[in-house]
């Protein structure tokens, strides 16, 4: 079948309402380890960040991200190290500069708050049969290339 421009529109809008829906009812599962955990609302996005930044983070360039001050932001780094989540490190290349990186438990922390994925849970694709977990898995690869960037 031909690829239409009202097809595609009218699948698009389709998809656009069920992601809608299946975050609404997402929202309970994503909230309860939010609510459960001891870290703040600046700790965890200044940690969400530092797991994201390939070379380590400087406190310098958190201090632009979050808008915040030096001394503001070092007591937030000294807490993040203090529970095991975050490790400060000579930059190899300038002594003056201190890396900040997430330790394997930083990591898991925010893959388990932010990264998960409720609706992909084992209890709901469960639910699927075969051949539905089959389209879902070609449909969420074909996101995953896309979201990679662009082609060469």
């Amino acid at each position: 079948m031909p690829d239409t421009g009202e097809d595609r529109e009218t699948v698009q809008k389709s998809i656009d309402s069920l992601a809608i829906a299946i975050t609404i009812r997402s929202i309970p599962r994503i909230l309860e380890p939010l609510l459960t955990t001891d870290l703040t609302i600046q700790q965890l996005k200044v940690l969400s960040v530092v797991v994201t930044a390939e070379d380590g983070a400087t406190s310098g360039g958190l201090v632009d991200t979050f808008s915040v001050s030096m001394a503001s932001m070092s007591k937030l780094v000294d807490r993040l190290v203090a529970a095991g989540l975050a490790t400060r490190s000579l930059d190899p290349t300038d002594h003056r500069v201190r890396r900040i990186y997430a330790t394997q438990l930083g990591r898991s922390v925010v893959r388990e708050l932010m990264a998960a994925r409720p609706e992909l849970g084992g209890d709901v694709l469960s639910g699927l049969t075969v051949d539905e977990l089959r389209a879902l898995e070609t449909g969420l690869r074909a996101i995953s290339r896309e979201l990679r960037g662009p082609r060469a």
